[in-house]
């Protein structure tokens, strides 16, 4: 997406909380934003994401949203047309994306943006009202070339099992070393979510690979870095990301990225990190031995430790997240979504690196 920097905001500040001095700029030379967005039937949040978006101390004036919508079979685009009449002060553009994937929706929202910056985000992730701002300022002081902030992970309901995604998918555990679920301090990174870049630099390196219908931005991010660049972490970006409202949809997202990340890895094997590797090991290793156990009584030991051993982990992940939050049903639900997040993604992980084995390399 595509955002601009505020130019009241920038006269009113002269340093980030995190430490990052900011500088005036004059409004005349102040470079239009384009706010990129692809979505799908996000009926539920894409007005909380618009009004978000007005609310930034970034001036509307200087700003455009851009739209790429996977022909929404819901009432996505009747909530957008509502924000728009409500609001004509923030201009938003909506584009078809007959392709129906996210790499093609952003491509397509690039392509149209007249920004000289681009900042993207989802159709379910609502932006700090600083964010626009701090990414520019970081783009504009040459911090990195793709500057992003964190995720704080919010439930879409209020029940228990919502909470415990919530939880889940911001615990170590669930998401090991991923800086932009924990970090505090600003500094370089693997990856960072959505992100801020140049329009320039992101036709440059060829816009998103739209073979990969998940990963995108981690597979651009790993260009970034092959070609000399930076990826730049602000924890004063922030945004809030609506995780998944049931087991059976935490399933099929994980299940997602797994199956892509390999069609990466393929293609880019040192970008696997070990947080990465970790679920298709545990979940190899649990057919291994389970398959052996057929022949040798001692395989069959060894399975029940590690199950023993990974049950208990999830125990102390909950007790966890039970003492931080005092919520007494997290205890049951964060230990069953961590479970389903690390055996989902393993296990597509392990079946996409089965099915592609068939296929050249260079159709993956």
């Amino acid at each position: 997406m595509v955002f601009i920097l505020n130019g009241n905001f920038i006269s009113k500040f002269t340093r980030y909380r995190s430490g990052i001095p900011l500088y005036n700029i004059p409004m005349a030379n102040t470079p239009i934003v384009s706010i990129c967005i692809p979505c799908f039937n996000e009926e539920r949040t894409i007005r909380k994401v618009l009004e978000a978006l007005g609310r930034q101390t970034y001036p509307l004036s200087q700003m455009e949203v851009v739209i790429a919508d996977g022909m929404s079979e819901d009432a996505t685009r009747a909530r957008i047309r509502e924000f728009q009449e409500a609001n004509p002060k923030l201009e938003v553009r909506v584009l078809d994306n007959p392709k129906r994937i996210i790499p093609a929706a952003l491509n397509i929202a690039v392509e149209a943006a007249r920004g000289k910056y681009i900042v993207r985000l989802d159709g379910h992730s609502i932006p700090h009202p600083e964010y626009v701002a701090r990414s520019i300022a970081g783009l504009d002081q040459r911090l990195g070339d793709n500057i992003g902030g964190i995720w704080k992970i919010v439930p879409p309901e209020d029940n228990w099992i919502a909470h415990s995604i919530a939880a889940a998918a911001a615990h170590p555990l669930g998401v090991g070393d991923a800086k932009y679920r924990y970090a505090d301090t600003p500094g370089e990174a693997d990856t960072v979510p959505f992100g801020a870049f140049r329009k320039d630099y992101f036709t440059e390196l060829g816009g998103f690979d739209e073979s990969l219908h998940t990963n995108e931005d981690y597979e651009f991010n790993t260009r970034i870095r092959q070609a000399g660049g930076r990826l730049w972490l602000d924890p004063g970006i922030q945004v809030q990301y609506y995780s998944r409202s049931n087991l059976a949809a935490l399933a099929r997202q994980y299940a997602r990225y797994g199956y892509w990340k390999a069609r990466m890895v393929r293609r880019y094997p040192g970008s696997l990190r070990w947080r990465q590797a970790l679920p298709p090991l545990f979940v190899l290793s649990l057919v291994v031995l389970l398959l052996a156990s057929i022949w040798l009584p001692a395989a069959l030991w060894l399975l029940l430790a590690e199950v023993v051993l990974y049950v208990g982990a999830l125990i102390v992940s909950g007790l966890d997240v039970v003492l931080d939050k005092h919520n007494i049903p997290l205890l049951f639900g964060v230990p069953i979504a961590i479970a389903v997040m690390h055996l989902s993604w393993g296990g597509a992980f392990i079946w996409s690196l089965i099915t592609s084995a068939f296929q050249k390399a260079e159709t993956i």
